[in-house]
């Protein structure tokens, strides 16, 4: 029996594992492993390893990182690194596992590569190759991309990317986006069960709002932030649901300022440190847009058909469609972006919009893969150049 152990440390990216984890768990020929980090363990960020274990998954190892104590600065993002090597050591040491998932870029991620590597036990990297400019998350990507095996991409120009990086063709699948298989999978919540579930009224004029840090810039982070909620102060008619930011260096000031404007606008805004998947995608269907820096306002809302505000550089290189705006940080781009949201041209382009990161079997292809695919003598790598 293959042992497969999935890596996970924030909301989003269990969210986007669930159903392949459900896939693993229900094989006679796969043991599922769950090793659950940073966010999930943290209070401040919901303890969101209960949402894992209430879907049925028991956690086999937990590996804390986060020093809430800590302050915001560089600092503290590296020792937590420190302080996850160790963990994954021990977690890799008791568990022995056959094969690591990885999804994304996170830094606790690089630190999960990194043990694996030394460890010799086989990565297969989910969504290498995609490109975000204004984050230390892109160096990171294609850092976990060198130290894996098998690479599973979200679009065929992903793929090739990571061909470009020297992996060889026959282990990097083009497979499409598990997030936006999700939407078509999951059983979404109604109306009145969200609004209920919420505490919090949507319709057309309401967005969901993220923020995260830009890591990669010398810009402030607090005039950002402050030039973002400005334009959102001025909007009066709109109505904003937030989602908190990551556990990126700079979060901290982000959520701080986030909590003062909902205490100001309590009538037409609420914030939440986690909705949980299935809450997320429902409130897709019932609001105007989606406004912030997230990828997901890139990858999984034009399946929603609605229009996604993407501001400043953090998602800069990453494919996006014509329902998505790019504008500037400061609060005149925003204003003006927000305008452009709300236009009858956008909403109708919005409705009609092809998703690139749409593909057919998506988890059960990573699946299939991770599976079968001969481990043997997999670790050591041949460079591939292309010719």
């Amino acid at each position: 029996m293959r042992k497969i152990c999935i890596i996970t440390g924030t909301r989003a990216e269990y969210g986007l594992l669930s159903r392949l984890m459900k896939l693993i768990q229900n094989d006679p020929d796969t043991q599922l492993q769950i090793v659950a980090t940073n966010m999930h363990l943290s209070p401040k960020y919901g303890n969101t390893y209960q949402e894992i274990e209430k879907d049925g998954f028991t956690i086999d190892w937990k590996v804390p990182i986060i020093d809430e104590t800590a302050p915001d600065i560089p600092a503290t993002t590296v020792k937590s690194m420190g302080v996850a090597l160790s963990g994954f050591a021990e977690a890799y040491t008791r568990l022995t596992p056959d094969l690591i998932v990885i999804l994304g870029d996170r830094y606790e991620m690089l630190a999960a590569a990194s043990a694996a590597l030394i460890f010799k036990i086989p990565i297969a990297h989910l969504y290498g190759g995609e490109i975000t400019e204004g984050a230390f998350d892109d160096a990171l990507r294609h850092s976990i991309s060198k130290m894996s095996c098998l690479h599973f991409t979200s679009t065929d120009a992903y793929r090739n990317r990571v061909i470009q990086l020297g992996e060889q063709p026959d282990r990097v699948f083009y497979v499409g986006s598990l997030g936006v298989e999700n939407i078509e999978k999951i059983s979404l919540m109604n109306k009145d069960e969200l609004t209920q579930s919420l505490d919090f009224t949507l319709n057309k004029q309401t967005v969901l709002a993220t923020y995260h840090p830009v890591t990669l810039t010398h810009r402030s982070i607090e005039n950002d932030i402050d030039q973002f909620l400005a334009a959102l102060e001025e909007t009066e008619n709109l109505r904003i649901l937030f989602t908190m930011p990551n556990s990126d260096m700079g979060g901290q000031i982000i959520m701080d300022k986030i909590e003062q404007f909902v205490k100001r606008n309590a009538q037409r805004s609420i914030a939440f440190s986690s909705l949980g998947m299935r809450r997320y995608l429902s409130v897709m269907q019932f609001i105007g847009g989606v406004i912030g820096n997230s990828s997901s306002g890139l990858v999984e809302v034009p399946s929603f058909g609605i229009p996604t505000l993407n501001i400043g550089d953090r998602q800069k290189g990453r494919i996006s469609c014509e329902s998505v705006i790019h504008c500037k940080e400061d609060k005149s781009s925003i204003l003006n972006g927000l305008q452009q949201l709300f236009s009858k041209e956008m909403i109708e382009k919005a409705r009609t919009v092809h998703n690139p990161y749409q593909k057919a079997d998506t988890a059960q292809n990573i699946f299939e893969t991770i599976k079968k695919f001969p481990l043997e003598n997999i670790i050591q790598k041949q460079f591939y150049d292309i010719k």
